[in-house]
This record gives C-alpha cells, sequence and structure tokens, in this order.
C-alpha cells in the first residue's frame, strides 16, 4: 500500500474526515501507541458524553468557539423556543471542559492525584481549512489534585507526551513551554497596567502569525501601552532556550534595569525547576519559548506548544497548560495541568504529506483458498484455526481457479495464501510475495516473520530516517 493510497476518503460535507480503510489503520495504530504510552505511565482511560449544556461550554468565556447546538426535529414548541444557556445542549468542542464537570461529578469517588487520558471525537463550528475540522479526534492527558497539586507534574505532562509522540512514525516534535507567571510578572514589572495584561498576552500571542512589527503597533495603538512597554515584550518574547540559568538571566536582562516583581521571580522558579528536570529525565525534548501564552483563560502557570521538525507551518502539534481552578464545587477546589494532542489534525498532515505508507489495507494475514463450493467448510476450519491463535484469516469468496484468488490475495496485499491438502495430502501455505511455498497445519503455523501478522506502518521520504516503523 503505497503513500498515496493512504488518504481520506471524499466527503460531500467539508470539515468531517472520513478514511479510507489503509488511513484508518494509521489512525488506529496512533491511538493503540499514545493509549500504551499513557497507562504506562499510570493513566486511566475515561469517555465522556457528548453532550454539555450550553452554559457549562461557555463558562469559560469562549464565545468564539462555534458550538453546535442540539434539538429535536419533533421537539415541542416550548422546548424548540427554549434560549436558556442551562437548558440548551451543545456537543463538546474539547474535552477539558467535559472532564472538568467529570471531576465535579465524581469526586465523591475518585483518588486524587487522579491521572487521565481520553482519546475521544469534538466538534467545532469553525471555517474547514487545512489541517482544521469541525469533527476531530483529540487525545489529552491530564493530572488533578484536591486542593494542591504539585509542580512535579508540571514536567510530568509535557515528558510523557514527548515519549508518546516519539513512539509515533512521525518526525521529531520539541515541546515549547513557558509559564504565564512570568509573562505577567515581567509585564508589572515594566509597568504595564493589570487591566492591559490580558490583551497584552493575546495580542503577544500571535507573534508567529502577525509578524512582531504589526504586534508592536497592535500593543501600542489597541492595547494602549507605551512603545518602551512594547519594546519590552518584544524582546521577552525572543527568549528561547533549554538551558534554565540563561533562559532566567535573558528575561532579567530584558527588563533594562526594572526590578523583578514577586510574581515574576515565581514563575522564573517554577519554569527553571521544570528545564533542569526535563533536562536530566529527556534531553531535548523541551525547550523555553517565551513568546508563547496560550490564549485560555484559565491557565494559570505552565503552558505547553509544540512543533514538528520540517511542518513547522502546521502549528502546534499538542498544547496545554496548569488550571489553578479546573474545577470547584465553592468548597473544594481541583487543580489540574494537561497536553493535548489534535489528533486528526497530526494524521492529515502525516497521511496528506505521504509520510507513511502502510503494508497493507487489510488486517488479514493468511487468505484461505477455497478448492470447490462442496468443501468450502474445510477451508472455514482452517481460518477458524487460525483465529483461534490470533492469526487473523479471511475466506476467498469464491472456489475460483487458485490463480484468481492469488490475485485477489495479492490485490489486498494480504501476504499469505492457505492450499488445504486434497486426497490425504498436507495443507500448504504460500507466501505470494517470494512464492516460497510449503507444508504447513494450521494448530502450528507461523509465518517466517512474525511482523506479517499485522499490517505495519513505513516512514517514507525525509519521515524515515527521524522515525521507525509501527506494527
Amino acid at each position: 500500500m503505497t503513500a498515496a493510497q493512504v488518504r481520506q476518503a471524499q466527503s460531500s460535507l467539508s470539515g468531517f474526515p472520513e478514511w479510507l480503510p489503509a488511513a484508518r489503520i494509521v489512525e488506529t495504530q496512533f491511538i493503540d501507541t499514545l493509549r500504551r504510552t499513557f497507562e504506562l505511565h499510570g493513566f486511566s482511560g475515561i469517555e465522556t458524553r457528548a453532550v454539555e449544556p450550553l452554559s457549562e461550554l461557555t463558562r469559560k468565556g469562549e464565545t468564539s468557539k462555534e458550538v453546535y447546538l442540539l434539538s429535536r426535529l419533533q421537539a415541542d414548541p416550548s422546548e424548540a423556543e427554549e434560549t436558556d444557556p442551562a437548558k440548551q445542549l451543545g456537543l463538546h468542542f474539547d474535552l477539558t471542559v467535559p472532564f472538568a464537570r467529570y471531576v465535579l461529578d465524581n469526586a465523591g469517588t475518585l483518588h486524587f492525584p487522579f491521572k487521565r487520558y481520553q482519546i475521544q471525537k469534538v466538534w467545532r463550528g469553525e471555517r474547514p481549512q487545512e489541517g482544521r475540522f469541525r469533527e476531530f479526534v483529540q487525545a489529552d492527558i491530564d493530572v488533578v489534585g484536591d486542593g494542591a497539586l504539585p509542580l512535579y507534574h508540571d514536567v510530568e505532562m509535557p515528558l510523557i507526551m514527548h515519549e508518546a509522540l516519539s513512539a509515533l512514525p512521525i518526525p521529531a516534535v520539541t515541546i515549547h513551554v513557558s509559564n504565564r507567571k512570568v509573562a505577567q510578572g515581567f509585564y508589572q514589572s515594566v509597568g504595564v497596567c493589570e487591566d492591559q495584561l490580558a490583551e497584552v498576552l493575546r495580542v503577544v500571542d500571535k507573534l508567529d502569525k502577525i509578524g512582531a512589527g504589526r504586534v508592536a503597533t497592535e500593543l501600542v495603538d489597541v492595547v494602549g501601552i507605551t512603545p518602551e512597554q512594547a519594546d519590552a515584550a518584544l524582546r521577552l518574547a525572543e527568549i528561547t532556550g533549554a538551558d534554565a540559568e540563561r533562559v532566567r538571566a535573558d528575561v532579567l536582562s530584558a527588563l533594562n534595569g526594572a526590578d523583578p516583581g514577586e510574581l515574576l521571580v515565581q514563575g522564573l522558579d517554577e519554569l527553571s525547576e521544570l528545564l533542569r528536570s526535563a533536562a536530566r529525565r529527556r534531553p531535548g525534548a523541551i525547550v523555553a519559548d517565551l513568546k508563547i501564552a496560550r490564549g485560555l483563560d484559565y491557565y494559570t502557570g505552565t503552558v505547553y506548544e509544540s512543533f514538528m521538525a520540517g511542518h513547522e507551518d502546521l502549528g502546534s502539534v499538542c498544547s496545554g497548560g496548569r488550571y489553578d481552578s479546573l474545577a470547584s464545587d465553592g468548597k473544594r477546589t481541583f487543580p489540574g495541568v494537561g497536553i493535548s494532542i489534535g489528533l486528526s489534525r497530526l494524521l492529515a498532515r502525516v497521511i496528506g504529506a505521504g509520510m507513511l505508507e502502510v503494508t497493507r489495507a487489510v488486517p488479514t494475514a493468511v487468505l484461505v483458498a477455497v478448492t470447490d463450493e462442496e468443501h468450502r467448510d474445510v477451508s472455514d476450519s482452517v481460518a477458524d484455526a487460525l483465529r483461534s491463535r490470533g492469526i487473523a484469516a479471511d475466506v476467498s469468496p469464491t472456489a475460483a481457479k487458485y490463480g484468481k484468488q492469488i490475485r485477489f490475495a495479492d490485490k489486498r496485499g494480504i501476504p499469505y495464501v492457505w492450499f488445504p491438502g486434497a486426497e490425504g495430502e498436507p495443507d500448504s501455505v504460500k507466501d505470494i510475495r517470494s512464492g516460497e511455498q510449503v507444508p504447513a497445519d494450521a494448530a502450528t503455523w507461523l509465518p517466517a516473520d512474525e511482523a506479517d501478522l499485522a499490517p505495519r506502518l513505513r516512514p517514507v521520504g525525509a519521515a524515515a530516517g527521524q522515525a521507525g516503523e509501527q506494527g
């Protein structure tokens, strides 16, 4: 199966991807790899309902998200006219909002810190374009505490996600980190007013999209800070690196003599500890990037974005951060830290750019030939015996000449064809790639190459030098 054949099926509804079988194999193997890695680190899998009250979906101020509302075609008139957000239902547009509700609903049962992973579809009513869908799969990991959550979890999240992404046959991913306290504390130290901080963070977060010149203009003309403060904000945004002490020194230097406030010092301490721990445990995985602010209001400390080598134009592959008030019932507060992959977005790039090829588009390892229709039950018995040992087998749909049955297997990439023995002769199995045919017993046979038991993913082109084979 060539890379060109691993593509998205045509759909009359844009933004709702449908994968052809080979591409679906890529998706399922990616999901299995992520799941295995998350579980190795003690994360439990959950799935939340697809719908939430509109009031819950918009409680964090996410009015820019176009939520898909639910309505019944034969609803009662009173229901059809319902406008109370607490009674309206919408499809969730991310997995964080429903997870926060899930934590509150089950706080009396869950054991904290609670580590969860969630791989599930979400829906977002935005304009479809490359890498942006209206229906897509996200893969999230979060750890949530009861009242407090130690800082070492801020290190744990990106390292686990980097490990998971490194196990996929894709180009290398580097996770960029910053800390909202560093940014806010820095702006306060250079005299930016409290009521301007959120807007400064929002504008600086657009640096990669609109460039330094337009950011500076917007900071001065729209937000209302001084040109000197805008210059300081850009100096901070230019700071990057993996060395904790160098990053700290660069931030203090960017103050141009201004005294660092308490919030800035606290943020630098947290960021420095993260960089030092990451350098010890997984060198090269994490780099500080102080232009990252993340637009969502609920991030309160560490923030993450990540980029795939050679595909930086895709934007962040996964992102997230710390939120000290993920959920609260008024008596208890549950802080959390997490990171999320837009899995469909990543797959669209990997598949669309031809980074992978799939050895076959079906799970079948063996096609059992049918001698004639009167003896189809013999072929069925062989297939059942193979399946009982975990070998995916199918039976030929017709008792055509063996040459035609072999061609049937070849078109699907099935590597082996099994021939039931006749008149006391033993069964035999043929590797249709090499032409080698040997006697075989369905109770004991295994392929010479165990990798033939399942479809495999192989990197091609530039990606081949940066990733391993999956299967």
